[in-house]
């Protein structure tokens, strides 16, 4: 096997040219960098982890906790984290929590006695004993998807990309807006959003009726029963069109309103949130909100990786979003 040793001898320069060249400390002259490069290329030598450990004090690791690694939101964002964790010379370690609020703050522990340089956190709740987990990690923290008081959070704007479509299926001429949300137990998903399309139908004069509004699980079943709920309850006046807090749920629902023979959208009108590639296939197309994942992924990188170098960072961070105008409304 290769050692730093070699690569000094074929190259004809010193032991502390080649680590200064390595680690990118030092001077070193051109000529000297292209013979040790040349050499490096020619050996496919490759660096010691647990030597470059030790002197950097960093493993060049960084752990991911996840909520369900299945999912295309968490695809997206994991891509583009990994986009500038490797451009760093980083390496993801993935976990998955399944949806099980308990193994947050497990696995933080446990990427902890893995020597991680930092944690990244796709948060589902803001719970007193995360707040709190967060707070002791002897390494940086960065969560995305949910404020945490204590660590830099970067946000989705909910209120406002949930306002907006409101206000944007108001303007077609919808003013029977119905809602499918999502448990509370997330606080984005299912307290902002619901909030702001309250607020919206209240700003507008609009009562908010609550045979119109139903609470699903985030499974394309539970989208489906909801609109079925929706539609059921209210067969005096139905809503003309509906807002699903993401487009799993929405396409459930789509199906439930295709097998009633109703037509999208005119009969009524669907819009949702996720910017899923489903969401474009689906017929008729649907109309979304685009939180730009992978742009969300790679900002919470790189405010980690900040974090690590000791820069000082915003405790909030708001990431933008894009409404998809398509077939279903």
């Amino acid at each position: 096997m290769t050692t730093i040793n070699d690569i000094a001898r074929l190259a004809n320069v010193s032991r502390s040219t080649v680590s200064r060249c390595l680690n990118d400390n030092g001077y070193v002259s051109e000529d000297a960098r292209k013979r040790i490069m040349e050499v490096i290329e020619e050996t496919g030598y490759m660096p010691s982890q647990s030597a470059k450990s030790l002197r950097t004090k960093k493993t060049g690791v960084i752990g991911v906790i996840l909520p369900k690694i299945s999912t295309e939101t968490a695809s997206r964002v994991v891509s583009g984290i990994n986009d500038v964790l490797q451009a760093n010379q980083y390496q993801i370690l993935l976990t998955d929590t399944s949806l099980q609020k308990t193994k947050e703050i497990e696995f933080i522990r446990l990427l902890q006695s893995r020597n991680v340089d930092g944690i990244i956190l796709l948060g589902t709740n803001k719970d007193q004993e995360l707040i709190q987990a967060i707070d002791q990690a002897q390494v940086p923290v960065v969560v995305l998807g949910q404020e945490i008081p204590v660590t830099t959070s970067v946000v989705y704007p909910d209120a406002q990309a949930t306002s907006h479509m409101i206000e944007f299926m108001l303007e077609k001429g919808y003013k029977k807006i119905g809602f499918i949300g999502a448990p509370e137990t997330d606080p984005a998903v299912g307290i902002t959003r619901k909030k702001a399309y309250k607020e919206t139908l209240a700003k507008h004069a609009i009562s908010y009726r609550d045979e119109w509004v139903q609470t699903g699980d985030f499974a394309i079943e539970s989208g489906y029963e909801k609109m079925k709920q929706i539609m059921e309850e209210s067969k005096d006046q139905r809503p003309d069109s509906v807002f699903v807090v993401t487009d799993n749920m929405a396409v459930g629902a789509i199906q439930y309103i295709k097998e009633q023979n109703m037509q999208i959208p005119k009969d009524i009108a669907v819009a949702a949130t996720g910017a899923s590639t489903l969401s474009q296939y689906i017929e008729p197309s649907l109309t979304t909100i685009d939180f730009l994942n992978e742009e969300a992924g790679a900002t919470t990188a790189q405010c980690l990786l900040d974090a690590i170098d000791g820069k000082k960072a915003r405790k909030k961070m708001e990431h933008t979003y894009r409404l998809l105008i398509r077939n279903s409304v």
